[in-house]
């Protein structure tokens, strides 16, 4: 639930944890009804634009690269080789342009069931779509279960799930039967991330969960990687790997540490890092 008060912040209360989120807004920039969910932008005081999705904090200027290169890279580098690369949601196109900076991916297909995000998002978030015109770049705009439905057997090297919360549009995709679907079209040694809430608020439920349905799909190992993220729940999230005949708790950590791309949260030692859990998540994973 979310709420803009008198003096002018935008609230968002998290009220199964007793916790809220404000930033001082200064102009609504944008307020849209999409056929699947209501889109609102603000100026902020601090932190930019600010994107909400049904009365929840999508994205800011000031910290969505914690979340975009930390659903990316992690993955891309886990990877022995990627070169097929597909994003389900994602339509702020955030993590398609982290995903681009690899040169040896040769397609990004990004598939989300609302251009009205990215039209929003080519309006007032400009950086975040910078790499929409690569020509490795290909966007969608359907739903992404049926895409993976009719997806060939074997045909994508990583698999990013970049979903809202599992409520609404995004509810089908954080269940068994479409990690399954998503299994199958991954290649041999292929990788499956996906964004997985709060570790402080969901350790115990969404992500265990999540962990045992991702095996239960077939994945052969699986691993949770925290970051911090200002602006979501708890100010804490994470992404959840899973890997098909290959283990997600190693990386190319040679090529993680000697990239030349212009990351400001990703290193090799914060992707260590964010392996080493901390014991009250591996308790609740055990």
């Amino acid at each position: 639930m979310s709420d803009l008060n008198q003096d002018q912040w935008f609230t968002e209360v998290f009220d199964s944890h007793g916790s809220a989120f404000a930033l001082k807004i200064s102009e609504k920039l944008l307020d849209v009804q999409s056929d699947y969910q209501h889109l609102e932008v603000y100026a902020t005081e601090t932190y930019g634009n600010l994107m909400v999705l049904d009365g929840c904090v999508m994205l800011t200027d000031r910290d969505n690269f914690l979340y975009h290169e930390m659903i990316a890279h992690p993955a891309l580098f886990t990877h022995e080789d990627p070169k097929r690369v597909v994003i389900i949601g994602g339509g702020d196109c955030g993590t398609l342009k982290e995903v681009l900076r690899h040169e040896g991916v040769e397609k990004v297909t990004q598939i989300d069931i609302d251009e009205e995000v990215t039209k929003a998002s080519r309006r007032f978030f400009p950086a975040l779509v910078e790499s929409n015109d690569d020509p490795r770049a290909e966007l969608v705009f359907a739903d992404g279960v049926k895409w993976v439905d009719e997806a060939a057997d074997e045909s994508i090297d990583v698999l990013i799930i970049d979903s809202t919360d599992p409520v609404g549009p995004a509810e089908g995709l954080f269940k068994t039967d479409f990690l399954k679907r998503c299994h199958r079209i991954l290649k041999p040694g292929g990788v499956l991330v996906q964004q997985s809430e709060s570790p402080l608020y969901h350790s115990s439920s969404i992500i265990r969960e999540l962990r045992g349905d991702m095996l239960a799909a077939g994945f052969q190992s699986v691993a949770t990687l925290p970051f911090p993220q200002p602006v979501y729940p708890s100010g804490w999230w994470s992404v959840t790997l899973a890997g098909k005949g290959v283990s997600v708790e190693r990386f190319r950590e040679e090529a993680a540490a000697d990239h030349e791309m212009p990351l400001q949260y990703y290193t090799v030692d914060a992707h260590r890092g964010a392996l080493a859990l901390p014991p009250f998540m591996r308790a609740a994973f055990a």
